[in-house]
């Protein structure tokens, strides 16, 4: 009942808003504002003079037909001051008394697109540890609290092409959150928890990229459009995560964070020549530093053609026509906009009137050419459809990109395209601050200052004539990339029958381990020396003998484990199976409700109680090596040739002499610890995908005990990065069981609604 009556308050609370909306649009376009308290207070921008007298006793109109849609207003923005110190930084001040605020931003040159390809998510993670980390005299936690109680903001944040700091605070409290924004500007800590916290959530966006398929489709047509190696269009991987240190933030701070590479902002209840002198104080004498350098990228978009990513657990697909767009000081942005807008830009544009209302084919559709303010954006057509219509789809964007260059449009399809793009206008910009952001952005980019007051009258201008030129111009059907996201099992068609099919490969790429530090993976064997054959003998003959291992084609295990989670450890019951040397399926159980993990090189899932999940291929991947690293299946491999045994001197382990011997399992490298004397395993060490990205991971054995001839370990405990997340109890070892045939099938996936 409460539910259901929080959902009617949302309801009734966004009906609000939209006919506040409503009224406040009404109020902007035919009434002056009620006059304020202060009679020489400056007019408001949005302050117009009526457009026309209303009429009393005026006839209701019998149609909406014949209702009378005024002109538009002019409309004047206030303009911020700009002014430029003599170390070259530039400022916007914009005055508004309307509330007791003060919020500011600043904007330095230097982003993403510039930093070193080996190290790509440093400015992720520079933006994210500037605040987070703190200043030399306040922990970022103490920012908090110091913020927290004043309602006041300090955020940083780490961009394509620069970097960015910002405060919001009360006017009372602005000497004091300005004093900390100043000293977190020049002298942030960058401290190394928090780089580690930010390394972490970066790894953790990486393990879950592929989940998606819209932001796959996303993702992977960008990286055509631009060229996946392309600064605007690579992503990071666990190892340029792994390879930031804090040095590489410290470099940059002093690289970039120079008041001639800075433009700033502020806005809200002041006085703009105090202000100024606030400013004046704080930065003129702080010296020039290098200049961001400029960059001039070259785009290499991939061939068109249709590329596929196969993704067997949706049913719909995800649909990207890309190619490369074009930069907003072209002569035709104008022009362009106004195409954009009757082709793919709404509710009443033709891709979405053809494909979606009248042939029922998308779920969404939409899209035009892009533009960048100072590198080309990217022409993207985007359709979301059931995957039985996949190909079809496929056909009517292709007939709807030809349609707009054949047939021009028409003039009700242009007023109504323009009048879209100019009644939405005003409210981009409906607020003194948003006008000074958009300034300080055409002076990041080197755009003339009036391009916001040039923006209504240019679009004004365009007519179907210059559509029309645009459009055959820009829009290419047979320059697009294609990119398909879903199950190709389920398409109406196979896309073969539309030309050539690429598939395209997400797998994430575990890459190499950090070269030394916390969790560092320690050299594994490169060849095998006779130490290293003489400690995997023993540690056979310790198992139960070569003849007995070699009768072992299955294993079954039960059990029980414990899991740290955040809120205290977790009791799982385990049934396990391994089925030599790569098949593998565990049964993890709590609360009467069971998880299936299933791996083999076909295939690698988890089916749950509220459907089936296939693992992302990275995980796959390692789980099939964690199989080649089975203390059975290495022992069972000892003279394999692709298994390589390498004795590597010897280490105190927790009071006991061990010796160190390196395994390369075709491939898969760990590390054992073994009793010299007995061939015990004591300890292995090796990197697996653990939840946050590649992890070192270290697992203890004890109390082994005899199970039908073999021996086997009943303790088992793991750590990650050198954190305990899990101790098991194995009941019972269980010598080639009995399989079920059907446990390693696959669910099929639920039906849903189409």
């Amino acid at each position: 009942m409460m539910t259901t009556q929080r959902n009617l308050l949302t309801i009734n609370v966004v009906f609000g808003l939209l006919l506040s909306s409503v009224s406040l649009f009404a109020q902007t376009a035919t009434a002056p504002k009620a006059p304020q308290n202060n009679p020489t207070a400056a007019p408001s921008p949005t302050s117009v003079p009526p457009a026309t007298k209303p009429t009393i006793n005026a006839p209701v109109p019998k149609s909406w037909k014949q209702i009378r849609i005024p002109a538009l207003p002019d409309w004047k923005p206030r303009q911020p001051n700009r002014i430029e110190l003599s170390n070259g930084m530039v400022v916007f001040l914009q005055e508004d008394h309307e509330l007791p605020l003060i919020e500011g931003s600043m904007r330095i040159r230097g982003g993403s697109r510039v930093e070193p390809a080996a190290k790509i998510g440093l400015v992720d993670t520079f933006g994210e540890v500037w605040r987070t980390g703190g200043t030399a005299s306040k922990t970022g936690d103490q920012l908090d609290d110091f913020l927290e109680a004043r309602a006041a903001k300090l955020e940083t944040n780490g961009g394509i092409d620069s970097t960015t700091i910002g405060f919001s605070c009360l006017k009372q409290d602005f000497n004091d959150v300005f004093g900390l924004f100043v000293e977190l500007l020049r002298e942030p800590a960058f401290r190394e928890d928090k780089i580690a916290l930010a390394k972490d959530q970066l790894n953790t966006g990486i393990s879950r990229r592929n989940d998606d398929s819209g932001s796959i489709a996303v993702r992977e047509s960008t990286r055509l459009a631009y060229g996946k190696d392309n600064p605007y269009a690579r992503i990071p991987e666990y190892f340029t995560v792994a390879a930031i240190n804090r040095q590489d933030l410290v470099n940059w701070h002093k690289q970039y964070v120079h008041p001639n590479n800075i433009i700033i902002g502020i806005s809200g209840d002041f006085d703009a020549k105090q202000m100024e002198l606030r400013l004046r104080q704080a930065f003129e004498s702080w010296p020039k530093g290098p200049e961001a350098p400029k960059v001039n990228i070259a785009i290499e978009a991939a061939k068109p053609g249709l590329y596929v990513v196969n993704k067997e657990d949706v049913n719909q697909s995800e649909i990207q026509m890309v190619a490369p767009g074009i930069v907003r000081s072209n002569p035709d942005y104008f022009a362009v906009s106004v195409m954009n807008e009757i082709f793919g830009g709404g509710f009443s544009s033709r891709l979405f009137t053809n494909l979606r209302t009248k042939k029922g084919l998308a779920y969404s559709v939409g899209g035009g050419v892009g533009s960048g303010w100072d590198h080309p954006g990217i022409f993207r057509l985007a359709m979301g459809t059931k995957s039985a219509s996949t190909v079809e789809a496929i056909q009517g964007l292709w007939a709807e990109a030809e349609d707009i260059v054949k047939n021009p449009p028409t003039e009700v399809e242009l007023k109504r395209g323009k009048d879209s793009i100019l009644n939405g206008f005003v409210f981009n910009f409906d607020s003194p601050a948003k006008v000074m952001l958009e300034k300080m952005r055409y002076e990041f980019y080197g755009y003339p200052l009036d391009f916001l007051e040039r923006y209504r009258a240019e679009v004004e201008k365009v007519t179907v004539a210059d559509v029309a030129r645009v459009a055959k111009k820009y829009v290419h059907r047979d320059q697009l990339a294609v990119l398909v996201v879903g199950n190709a099992g389920e398409f109406d068609k196979q896309l073969a029958a539309l030309g050539p099919v690429t598939p395209v490969d997400i797998t994430i790429p575990t890459g190499e381990a950090p070269a030394s530090g916390a969790g560092a993976a320690e050299p594994r064997a490169a060849v095998s020396n006779p130490g290293g054959k003489q400690l995997i003998a023993k540690v056979i003959q310790f198992l139960g003998g070569d003849a007995k291992l070699q009768s072992v084609k299955t294993l079954g295990q039960r059990g029980t484990s414990l899991r740290k989670t955040p809120q205290g450890e977790l009791p799982l019951g385990i049934t396990g199976t391994v089925i030599y040397p790569d098949r593998t399926a565990v049964i993890y159980s709590i609360g009467g409700q069971e998880i299936r993990n299933v791996v083999t090189p076909a295939l690698a899932f988890a089916a749950m109680p509220d459907g089936v999940r296939d693992m992302p291929d990275s995980m796959k991947e390692d789980s099939l090596k964690s199989l080649r690293r089975d203390i059975i299946n290495v022992a069972q491999h000892a003279d394999d040739p692709k298994y390589l045994f390498a004795a590597n001197g010897t280490e105190n382990l927790d009071g006991k002499q061990a010796a160190i011997f390196d395994i390369n399992a075709d491939g898969a490298e760990a590390r054992w610890y073994i009793d010299p004397n007995t061939g015990e395993v004591l300890r292995s060490l090796s990197t697996v995908m653990g939840q946050t990205g590649p992890a070192e991971r270290e697992v203890d054995y004890s109390a082994w005990k005899d199970f039908g001839g073999v021996k086997m370990f009943t303790v088992r405990t793991l750590k990650e990065n050198g954190q305990q997340i899990a101790s098991d109890t194995i009941e019972e070892w269980t010598i080639n069981p009995q399989v079920d045939p059907k446990l390693f099938d696959k669910p099929a996936p639920a039906k849903q609604a189409q």
